[in-house]
């Protein structure tokens, strides 16, 4: 009988959440201010100390996708215009593109640090390329000094996917601050946490400005200034928006989350060099080392399974962790792997030839900030289970 059987299902990304966001969340409910109030605004506020910026220019929304969709419109895209990404993202980063109705077009990644290779970027652009969105993956910064440069000589707009990297630094600089816009996710596997939402960063007003006002149908003024104890204001509906405000009953659990993210965060560390540790003798492929003067996030721990290599597919790899009662996740099967876009825009996967091999080796074991010691032995276990007899 292996000494794990009967335990609990190690559930993937689970969240750590504590008594402060379960008494604030309570607070907010009797408060009667469940939308849009003085918690997100105060939410907010924290991100943007947090990123070292000014604390109007972080505007709270309801998800990543919608912090990358009005990022792009509030870039000045348009219909024809095309921007640069990853073929190694989740389906949000391309779709809030073709959402924005500009053309994604893809940019395969260095296989060693899966993020964008700045040199697929340069091979891409056209007459009609508008902004890069690179994505840093895993919580690895992207080589930003070379993107900002390429996007400096093409006047190319930059837009940050950085829905795994709240904590990332790159030479100094936190990622999100680096590009034109900043997009960060507090989906329920992230390292803030609200249940869904979102943050975009901008570096200049009005950019930040419109994005604010696209993030409420359009409007000039926001509910909780229309309804605030100062008496109704009137508003203007100046262009056609969308639904993605935050409400106070997020912007709750993210404060409290927002105050823990260092501590989650060396939380992770550890996991992630235990992991690097316990599977140095395995044919798997482990994730590299973060780069000289940046900080990984750690949001990921993605390892490779190369069938010839460890003797079983990277599907019976998932399978076989799964029936020992370890969840893992897949992050990502490239996006030309998806029949959508293999019928809208005839991609195919081998075009990218490296975001193809990695999307169907990857697997990503559990590095939450709640997993415990002993459960972070189960996965190790069970690890060397499926592959140390291969």
């Amino acid at each position: 009988m292996s000494p794990d059987e009967g335990k609990p299902f190690i559930v993937f990304g689970a969240p750590r959440i504590e008594r402060e966001e379960i008494d604030e969340v309570v607070a907010t409910l009797e408060s009667g201010w469940l939308g849009t109030g003085p918690r997100v605004a105060a939410f907010e506020r924290a991100f943007a100390h947090y990123k070292g910026i000014e604390p109007g220019n972080a505007a709270a929304v309801n998800s990543c996708t919608a912090a990358l969709h009005v990022s792009m419109i509030a870039a000045g895209l348009q219909p024809g215009d095309e921007v640069i990404t990853t073929p190694l993202t989740f389906c949000a980063t391309v779709n809030a593109i073709i959402h924005s109705g500009a053309t994604p077009v893809l940019a395969d990644i260095d296989p060693v640090t899966m993020n964008i290779d700045p040199r697929g970027i340069e091979e891409r652009i056209t007459p009609r390329t508008r902004a890069i969105l690179p994505v840093h993956f895993a919580g690895r910064a992207c080589a930003m000094d070379a993107i900002t440069a390429i996007a400096a000589r093409h006047e190319l707009r930059v837009i940050e996917d950085c829905a795994h990297a709240i904590e990332t630094e790159y030479r100094g600089r936190k990622a999100g601050t680096m590009g034109d816009f900043g997009c960060f996710s507090f989906y329920v596997t992230k390292n803030v946490v609200t249940g869904e939402g979102g943050m975009v960063l901008a570096r200049n007003d009005a950019d930040i400005g419109r994005v604010k006002m696209l993030a409420l149908h359009g409007m000039s003024r926001d509910a909780w200034h229309r309804f605030s104890d100062s008496g109704y204001r009137h508003y203007q509906v100046v262009e056609c928006g969308f639904k993605y405000n935050m409400m106070d009953l997020q912007a709750a659990i993210g404060i409290h989350q927002l105050a823990r993210v260092e501590a989650n965060w060396r939380r992770r560390q550890e996991l992630w060099e235990r992991y690097q540790h316990a599977f140095a003798d395995l044919p798997l492929v482990r994730p590299a080392a973060a780069a000289p003067d940046t900080r990984h996030a750690h949001h990921l721990y993605t390892v490779l399974i190369d069938e010839a290599r460890c003797g079983i597919s990277r599907d019976a790899f998932l399978d076989a962790m799964t029936a020992r009662g370890i969840g893992v996740g897949v992050h990502y099967l490239a996006i030309p792997e998806h029949p959508f876009y293999r019928q809208r825009f005839g991609w195919r996967p081998e075009e990218w030839p490296n975001a193809m091999h990695a999307g169907r080796q990857t697997v990503s074991l559990p590095l939450s900030a709640r997993l415990g010691d002993e459960e972070a032995d189960r996965v190790c276990r069970a690890v060397w289970e499926c592959l140390g007899s291969a």
